[in-house]
């Protein structure tokens, strides 16, 4: 009965997604610890928090760098946008695969189905950052730009 009330009640489903969007902001990706807690204090099974994890692209399970790039392969980046170009570019930029993090855990290159940006083909996503009409010029400024911050962040950490 209870398994029956909680599948259709949206409201849970909605707290475990917010529950999990907030354990994954504090370590960066979701630790088998974190889902074990947000299992016990939102009072669901540690399956249901975990199928519910690894169900959303939103949600990571492994670490990733501290720039996350999506690329996207929609239809409409992949056939008028150059999305392939665009991946092969930043994969020899960056010495990674789709999918990989950079040795120095600085970027990791992601592949998504759409960021809502059709008309602005090629499109990529880094963190919560959306970046449109891409060509290879903006994506060495780009990158330029996120090594340059954390450089700098690291020199403020430092002293």
């Amino acid at each position: 009965m209870a398994t029956e009330v909680r599948a259709g009640d949206r409201g849970n489903r909605g707290r475990l997604l917010t529950a999990l969007y907030i354990a994954q902001e504090q370590e960066g990706y979701l630790t088998a610890e974190a889902m074990q807690r947000v299992a016990e204090r939102l009072g669901v099974s540690e399956a249901e928090v975990y199928s519910t994890a690894s169900f959303y692209t939103l949600f990571r399970t492994e670490p990733v760098g501290r720039y996350v790039i999506q690329v996207c392969r929609g239809l409409s980046c992949y056939l008028v946008g150059g999305a392939e170009r665009l991946v092969d570019y930043l994969e020899r930029k960056l010495g990674i695969k789709a999918g990989e993090t950079t040795a120095d855990g600085l970027f990791t290159l992601e592949t998504v189905q759409c960021l809502a940006s059709c008309g602005t083909a090629p499109a990529m996503r880094v963190n919560d950052e959306l970046y449109e009409h891409l060509t290879t010029e903006k994506v060495d400024m780009l990158i330029d730009q996120f090594r340059e911050r954390a450089e700098r962040w690291a020199a403020l950490n430092q002293s």
